[in-house]
């Protein structure tokens, strides 16, 4: 087993390498990038300061000299061949180095360094609760099959599978913030949040992050909760529960000592892919709720062509979800003792 997962994580660096090639050779044919951004904005320039003349206004000559428009190519990088720039940009990553922001003219580190508490705090805390709650309520539903707490539940269930979480976000936003003024617009603190006490912080906090996390959760929900309990109806059907309750075993005991077991492996093969929410979150949510975490962060850089940005958070995004399937692979190992890697 060491050597396999010895082999996994050398296929990390391969895999990464894959993945920031193709978005960096993307980021350089794509129109409208900072090269392009930084050339309009000397054309707006000369056209205020001709103060719209006729020449000035028909948008004739780039605004830049020759010299001018080599030395922002050399700034922005755009001065070499996209591989050479690549390796170039991998050399400076091995360094530590994830460059410069073109929009906030900051390290692109510091950048994402700044929303690590909140992306960190939102990503936590959605998967602890989402664990927390959906494991034992799909045991619950599976053992209580057909009931009417099973039949009140899979409405709740089936209707956060349906209504995205950015979608239930507008929602919540309009009935309890907005009509009822139960909680605020957006936001991760309040602005006099540094004059409250320590209780009064986690109150201002909680209130904050209670919407956005039910739309977290939402989605993951439904899809962990359901997945436990089919899975758990399974393997209570399965031949080895009926020898168990033969030999004299209790029904119950049966599950928890066995079933469940059993059951446990589709969540442990799945949390590599939920573990991705603690860096990345979701921009959307985020933009809905004005939470400055790094999901935020990367759909601005997008917009606004911020490559460096777009690269960092490709960059620590592929490496946390190669991590969390290496993670995944241990705990269906640990779940299932049938299963051994060679």
């Amino acid at each position: 087993m060491r050597d396999y997962f010895i082999r996994r994580l050398l296929l990390i660096p391969p895999t990464l390498i894959g993945v920031t090639l193709i978005v960096f050779v993307i980021t350089r044919f794509v129109p409208g990038g900072p090269l392009e951004r930084a050339i309009m904005e000397a054309q707006m320039a000369n056209v205020g300061q001709a103060g719209g003349s006729s020449s000035s206004m028909s948008g004739e000559g780039p605004g830049l000299s020759d010299e001018q428009l080599e030395e922002l190519k050399r700034y922005y990088g755009f001065d070499k061949p996209a591989i050479v720039a690549y390796f170039h940009w991998l050399g400076k990553l091995v360094q530590g180095d994830l460059g410069t922001s073109t929009r906030y003219q900051d390290s692109v580190w510091s950048q994402i360094t700044s929303r690590f508490p909140i992306s960190i705090f939102y990503g936590i805390t959605t998967l602890v609760l989402t664990y927390i709650v959906c494991i034992p309520l799909g045991i619950v539903k599976a053992l209580k099959h057909r009931t009417f707490l099973d039949t009140s539940t899979s409405i709740i269930v089936f209707f956060g599978y349906a209504i995205p979480g950015y979608a239930l976000g507008s929602l919540l936003l309009l009935f309890f913030s907005v009509q009822f003024g139960w909680f605020p617009m957006g936001g991760f603190k309040s602005i006099y949040f540094d004059d409250l006490t320590l209780w009064e912080k986690v109150v201002d906090i909680g209130e904050h992050a209670f919407l956005p996390l039910i739309c977290y959760m939402v989605g993951s929900f439904a899809v962990t909760t359901l997945l436990m309990k089919n899975h758990l109806m399974d393997n209570m059907a399965a031949d080895y529960m009926r020898t168990a309750v033969s030999k004299g075993l209790r029904f119950k005991s049966a599950v928890f000592k066995h079933a469940l077991r059993n059951s446990m492996i589709p969540i442990a093969t799945t949390f590599g892919q939920n573990i991705t929410l603690v860096l990345t979150g979701s921009f959307l949510i985020e933009t809905i709720f004005d939470i400055d975490g790094i999901g935020l962060l990367g759909i601005s850089a997008v917009f606004d062509r911020d490559y460096p940005v777009v690269m960092g958070i490709v960059f620590l995004s592929s490496l946390l979800l190669l991590l969390g399937n290496v993670i995944s692979d241990a705990l269906v190992a640990l779940v299932d003792p049938r299963i051994r890697f060679k």
